[in-house]
C-alpha cells in the first residue's frame, strides 16, 4: 500500500504525481468536508461470478486534497487469458506472489469507511466489491456511490465520448497507464472534481439526480439476490459453472425451458438484474431478465 503526497492547498490536486491547479474553479462547498473516494477495479474477465479481481486501487480526497491511497494486486484462482491481459496488462506472472482477496478485502472495507465513492461506470465496480465483502462476512457501505461516466454524460455533454481516457484528454488531466487500477483511480478522482467544481452549490443528492439515480452498494448484493429461490440457483450455477435449465416468459419461446451455460449476474440498481448464458450453440452471451426467469432446475 502506498500513500499519495497531500496537496498544500485546497485548490490544488494530484493527478500521476502531478499538481492539477484548479484555482480556476470555486471548490464545491457541500463536497469541500465530504470524505471521497475514487476507486478502480482490474478483472480477469467481464461478469461478475464469472470474473475475479485481479488489481485494486483508490485514492481517498478531503477538503481540497488526496489525502491516502490504496493499491494492491489481487491473485486469482485461474490464469487470465491473452485477451484481457492485454486490456490491463496485467500478466499471471505478476500476480503469483500477489495476496488473495481474503487479505485486502478487510483493509479495502476500512479504507472507504463513512466515504461516498465514485467509479467509472460504478455499477460494475460496486458489483464486484459488493460480492467480496459479502464473501468475507463484512457489512456492505451505507453511503451512496457517484458514477463519474453518467455523471460527465450530463455535465460535459460536449466531449467526443465518455470513456475515461477520451475525459482525460478533453478535460487535460495528465495521462497515467490506462486500465490500471491506480492511475485509474485518479484519473476517476479528477473527472468527478471537474463535474462537482462546475456547480459549486450542488449538494449531494443533487448530483446524485444529476446522474440519474442514487447508486448504494446494497442494491449490488448478491446475498439479497438469494432470497429469491429461482435467483439462488442461478447464482449457485455461476458459482458452480454448471448447465442449468431455465423457464423464460420473454424471448422468441416465452414459457418454453432451455437448458444454458451461466457466465454470470449483472446486478442493476435502477432496472432489472440479468443472468448471462450462453443458449444453444450461440457465439455470444444472452442476458435474461431474471424477473422473466420463473423457473430454475439442474
Amino acid at each position: 500500500m502506498s500513500q499519495l503526497t497531500p496537496c498544500l492547498s485546497y485548490d490544488l490536486t494530484f493527478v500521476n504525481g502531478s499538481i492539477m491547479d484548479y484555482s480556476c474553479h470555486m471548490e464545491n462547498k457541500h463536497l469541500y468536508s465530504k470524505n471521497i473516494v475514487a476507486f478502480d477495479l482490474e478483472t480477469s474477465n467481464q461478469y461478475p461470478l464469472q470474473a475475479e479481481v485481479c488489481e485494486m486501487a483508490a485514492v481517498k480526497y478531503f477538503e481540497g486534497k488526496v489525502v491516502d491511497s490504496f493499491q494492491s494486486l489481487v491473485k486469482v484462482s485461474k490464469p487470465m487469458g491473452e485477451k484481457v491481459i492485454g486490456i490491463h496488462g496485467i500478466t499471471n506472472e505478476m500476480l503469483i506472489d500477489a495476496p488473495e482477496m481474503s487479505e485486502v478485502v478487510g483493509p479495502f472495507r476500512e479504507f472507504i469507511e463513512g466515504c461516498h465513492v465514485v467509479a467509472h461506470h460504478s455499477p460494475f465496480d460496486l458489483s464486484f466489491m459488493a460480492i467480496e465483502f459479502e464473501k468475507a462476512g463484512l457489512s456492505l457501505p451505507e453511503e451512496s456511490a457517484f458514477c463519474s461516466s453518467l455523471l460527465s454524460q450530463k455535465i460535459f455533454p460536449n466531449s467526443p465520448n465518455h470513456r475515461l481516457q477520451t475525459l482525460i484528454q478533453y478535460l487535460k488531466i495528465e495521462q497515467g497507464t490506462a486500465h490500471r487500477a491506480l492511475d485509474d483511480s485518479k484519473a476517476c478522482l479528477e473527472v468527478a472534481l471537474n463535474c462537482f467544481n462546475k456547480f459549486s452549490d450542488y449538494d449531494v443528492s443533487q448530483f446524485l439526480e444529476i446522474q440519474g439515480g442514487a447508486f448504494y452498494w446494497k442494491d449490488f448484493s448478491i446475498n439479497e439476490i438469494c432470497k429469491n429461490p429461482v435467483h439462488k440457483l442461478l447464482v449457485e450455477a455461476c458459482n458452480k459453472k454448471e448447465d442449468i435449465q431455465i423457464t423464460y416468459a420473454g424471448g422468441s419461446r416465452p414459457g418454453q425451458a432451455r437448458t444454458v451455460s451461466p457466465v454470470g449476474i449483472i446486478r442493476h440498481s435502477h432496472k432489472s438484474d440479468s443472468f448471462v448464458a450462453f443458449s444453444g450453440n450461440d457465439e455470444k452471451p444472452k442476458r435474461y431478465y431474471m424477473e422473466k426467469i420463473t423457473k430454475a432446475t439442474f
